[in-house]
């Protein structure tokens, strides 16, 4: 059977953003939503998901791009003079390899984090890293190690199969196939290493290469092609432009992905190719 998880990105980062991914789990096809708990509308973002019980809800880990829970003293090698995090992200993940003192302000800041989302006292459905981070084996490893502290049970596997990819948007192939093959052993090994830890996670997932472009139409054709069995599609859904999104994702079509997560056709679509849409604490 084909499963899709339909979630939402940087739930916390603003109000239009949450606005979004309510609507879009009230009214349209979203099961999941991944929380920024550092996020400038976090407390929003949980109050709106205490009142949406059937919306699952994750961390999204926030290591780069963004702010982080923990004061600038705690973790000064992570962040620039104004307390944010790196924004260059080549040059963070060579330092989080290479620098053993950061590694430990990393830890202390994923921790944090965690801490931060049991709080919030919501059901933790999934781990995700914003950027997809988590692929850095720095931060992979953290993230189990820290997780097993706290109950992490299932984490977004994030490998995009590049020929689907590729027939459903007719856009990059050889770049597809390129990150496909750099990644590939590193794939390889961090789906065993999920296995060993006992964790859940998804098959495939869709949203990568076209991230922020994930309109009804590009949707309805990664649903034509989809692959045998769990499939995550992720989104990045806003009502409306604000600085929080423009001053980083410039360039996405928030209030598009929106429209797509509450397309009849979408619905449609799932209910006739008899897809069922469920969240990473279904697996």
């Amino acid at each position: 059977m084909k499963k899709v998880i339909v979630t939402g990105d940087d739930f916390g980062l603003a109000v239009p953003v949450n606005e979004a991914i309510a609507e879009a789990h009230e009214k349209g096809i979203l099961t999941t939503a991944s929380l920024m708990v550092g996020g400038e509308a976090a407390a929003d973002a949980v109050r709106r998901a205490q009142q949406l019980p059937s919306l699952k809800v994750g961390l999204h880990l926030v290591l780069v791009e963004g702010q982080p829970i923990l004061p600038p003293e705690r973790i000064p090698d992570l962040v620039d003079n104004q307390g944010q995090f790196q924004s260059r992200l080549f040059h963070a993940g060579v330092n989080y390899f290479f620098r053993p003192g950061i590694r430990r302000q990393l830890e202390s800041e994923i921790r944090a984090q965690f801490a931060a989302f049991r709080d919030t006292g919501l059901p933790l459905d999934h781990v995700n890293a914003h950027n997809h981070f988590h692929l850095h084996p720095t931060v992979f490893n953290l993230l189990l190690k820290v997780g097993h502290d706290y109950s992490l049970r299932s984490v977004r596997f994030p490998h995009e199969p590049p020929f689907v990819s590729w027939r459903s948007s007719k856009r990059g192939l050889g770049k597809k196939l390129a990150n496909h093959l750099f990644l590939a052993p590193w794939m390889s090994l961090m789906r065993r290493r999920l296995r060993n830890a006992h964790l859940r996670f998804n098959d495939f997932i869709f949203g990568i290469a076209d991230s922020g472009a994930m309109t009804t139409d590009l949707v309805l054709r990664f649903l034509g092609f989809l692959p045998e069995g769990v499939t995550e599609i992720y989104f990045h859904p806003a009502k409306r432009r604000c600085p929080q999104i423009d001053n980083t994702m410039p360039d996405y079509r928030h209030e598009e992905e929106f429209d797509a997560l509450v397309s009849a056709r979408l619905l449609e679509k799932f209910q006739a190719l008899s897809i069922q849409r469920i969240a990473f604490s279904d697996l």
